[in-house]
């Protein structure tokens, strides 16, 4: 599992060469970032599963900071982020309002953004505006609720995957020694 993976994956002489990564070097080039294990492994899938429902371009950042931050797999937390793309982020984004909306309580329906007025923007931009404070509130506890239970979930099939891995390596090699 572990080669299959870091033919996959850069290694650390990629940062090392890379002009704009050298003031972080110290922090970028410790050996935990860069080894893969069960450990790592699964870790960084849960920190990727985690920041890839972060709004914007502030997914791969904020990946890297938690991978530098819990010492997991670098290249494969920024790897993983990459679930949430133009064709993922609207069914994520409608799931996590459905989940904060269950949780906080909230039983008026689905809240339809206003149409575009092109004759009066200035009224179409507060009508926006109340429409964004007004979902809010059941995205933000959706999005969290949603990224925790991605994470775990990430995080407990990455360890059981590679456990089974292991398991039948062993049983395999048992069965050529015997």
């Amino acid at each position: 599992m572990r080669r299959f993976l870091k033919n996959l994956l850069p290694d650390h002489e990629t940062i090392r060469r890379t002009p704009w990564l050298r003031p972080f070097e110290n922090s970028l080039l410790h050996p935990r970032l860069w080894h893969l294990n069960r450990r790592s492994a699964a870790g960084a899938v849960a920190v990727g599963l985690f920041c890839g429902l972060i709004p914007g371009p502030f997914q791969m950042p904020g990946a890297a900071l938690c991978a530098i931050l819990f010492r997991v797999n670098l290249p494969l937390a920024l790897f993983v982020t990459l679930y949430t793309n133009p064709f993922t982020i609207v069914p994520l984004y409608l799931l996590a309002y459905q989940i904060g909306r269950l949780l906080i309580g909230d039983t008026a329906g689905f809240l339809a953004p206003p149409a575009f007025d092109f004759d009066s923007f200035t009224a179409w931009t507060q009508a926006m505006q109340a429409w964004m404070l007004a979902v809010a509130r059941p995205l933000a506890v959706g999005l969290i609720v949603l990224a925790d239970g991605l994470a775990l979930a990430g995080y407990l099939l990455t360890r059981g995957a590679w456990r089974l891995y292991l398991v039948r390596h062993w049983h395999r090699r048992r069965r050529r020694s015997a």
